[in-house]
């Protein structure tokens, strides 16, 4: 899964800001939840 993160601030955005802006933003993936996870 993808994300789209701001360089300065950290705050998620979409993935499709992050691509269009490289120089302030970052896409960054994310693995999806653990077994552990899903079982709550």
């Amino acid at each position: 899964m993808k994300i789209g993160r701001n360089a300065g601030t950290g705050r998620f955005t979409p993935v499709k800001t992050a691509q269009d802006k490289p120089k302030t933003h970052v896409v960054e993936t994310v693995k999806s939840g653990s077994k552990s996870k899903k079982r709550r």
